[in-house]
């Protein structure tokens, strides 16, 4: 899906400045002209194609967002929208800690299929010139600007793409002090709905999972070579299919230990992860399994392309008859210092 498929039909912003006491909902629908349409659509697809979404359901039984727009009215956006705005202004008043924000409200489609984007933009705090006039010139100034939105290529860290024909929810969050305990506010108490861990979040816990295990059954002189081949087996899987299927995942990296694939599974049964293919889309998210990145105890960092640490060729790991461990890079045309 390209950015240019999304096609805005409409857009709201309203003022969720929880320092002033109040909302400040708007009562027009925003010209999403070319500026301001591809400000959006950037948001959008970057939501959507990235690894952070959690795929979420509403409950609908509790959920006060899903009886706004079950029997959604196109006709009804603006009273929609500020009702929505409403709902998350309460839950911004209530918890000082979720930062103020603009709420974009927008509808779109993406080959004719409707969605509703909501948007929480942070405020950012910047700096700009100001230029003032008296009887003697100009006289320029730098102000503070405390209410500046996120820009293009910035990630927003609260917001919820909604499928109106299912109503499906594609959401990103972040966790928020609520009565004193880290919270996922715009899920649970503004959107009212439950869903899966992310692909990001997925990936990082199989990581996690099989490295503490492998710390808890190798001693520290082993733990490097398995580690790294655990990195290789990851990265060839995701080069070769595009998604990780876990049990096959564990059975390559520990074979006939049993024992350790049986924590393993225990582990990952925890997060529900044994069912279902990890499947990350952005490049981004299995950069860190292209690349061996070692570091010596006495300071020196090694980077290793993965197709030249799985070429005999170019690289060689060799155990001393001390224990120390030498690595012989072959085959090298010339240097360069960075």
């Amino acid at each position: 899906m390209e950015k240019e498929d999304i096609r805005i039909t409409n857009a709201i912003v309203h003022i969720m400045d929880s320092t002033i006491g109040m909302p400040v909902l708007s009562d027009a629908v925003l010209d999403h002209g070319s500026d301001l349409g591809d400000f959006l659509r950037s948001h959008i697809h970057r939501i959507i194609t990235g690894d952070e979404i959690k795929n979420c359901s509403f409950m609908k039984d509790e959920s006060k967002v899903y009886e706004l727009l079950k029997d959604w009215d196109d006709e009804k956006f603006v009273l929609i929208s500020q009702e929505i705005g409403k709902l998350l202004y309460t839950i911004m008043n209530q918890n000082i800690e979720i930062p103020p924000a603009d709420l974009m409200v927008v509808t779109y489609t993406i080959e004719q299929h409707p969605y509703l984007a909501l948007l929480k933009m942070n405020y950012k705090t910047s700096y700009t010139h100001m230029t003032n006039e008296d009887p003697w010139g100009n006289n320029n100034d730098i102000i503070k600007q405390k209410a500046i939105l996120p820009g293009e290529t910035q990630k927003l860290t609260e917001a919820a793409v909604i499928n109106m024909e299912d109503f499906a929810i594609s959401l990103i969050e972040k966790k928020y002090d609520v009565n004193g305990v880290k919270t996922n506010y715009f899920s649970s108490l503004f959107l009212g709905c439950k869903g899966t861990l992310s692909s990001k979040t997925k990936l990082a816990i199989v990581a996690r999972v099989v490295e503490d295990v492998q710390k808890k059954y190798y001693n520290e002189s082993e733990q490097f070579e398995v580690q790294m081949e655990t990195k290789s087996i990851i990265n060839q899987e995701l080069a070769e299919k595009g998604s990780l299927d876990i049990p096959v995942v564990m059975d390559k990296i520990f074979k006939e230990k049993a024992e350790l694939k049986e924590e393993v599974q225990e582990k990952m049964e925890k997060y529900n992860l044994t069912s279902e293919p990890v499947a990350p889309q952005n490049p981004n998210t299995t950069k860190k399994f292209g690349k061996q990145h070692l570091m010596t105890d006495t300071g020196i960092e090694i980077k290793i392309p993965m197709e030249e640490y799985n070429n005999k060729n170019a690289v060689e790991f060799i155990t001393n008859p001390d224990g120390s461990i030498s690595v012989l890079i072959k085959n090298i045309g010339s240097i360069t210092s960075k």
